[in-house]
């Protein structure tokens, strides 16, 4: 039988162990304080924020938190994020270290004011 598709960020969390559950959730909490106008969906699987066009993308793997803030929310804060591993659109939290949740904060008002334009 065929898996049920994640249809919310709630379904896509709960599937997650407490502790992992615990740091998406603070997460979401963020993205949405930082940007209260964003929509929340599912979109390449994984928890999307909305405003105006793709805001970020969040999700869990086994040892890290991606974070997708497109390739300009990654190049505008490089020297934050040297000591992350990030590509063009892409950072990773690792789970065994702080989740750096100021600096997702201000990624994402970065990003807002990028998708405002």
């Amino acid at each position: 039988m065929p898996e049920k598709k994640i249809q919310t960020i709630d379904e896509y969390i709960a599937q997650y162990p407490a502790d992992v559950q615990t740091i998406l959730q603070k997460i979401r909490h963020t993205i949405a304080e930082a940007a209260p106008d964003a929509t929340e969906k599912i979109s390449y699987g994984i928890p999307t924020f909305f405003f105006n066009k793709n805001l970020v993308h969040f999700g869990a793997w086994k040892k890290h938190i991606g974070f997708y803030p497109a390739s300009s929310g990654v190049s505008k804060f490089e020297k934050e994020l040297a000591e992350y591993s990030y590509a063009k659109g892409s950072i990773q939290f690792p789970l065994d270290k702080p989740i750096p949740y100021k600096l997702i904060e201000k990624i994402v008002k970065f990003r807002v004011k990028e998708n405002t334009n």
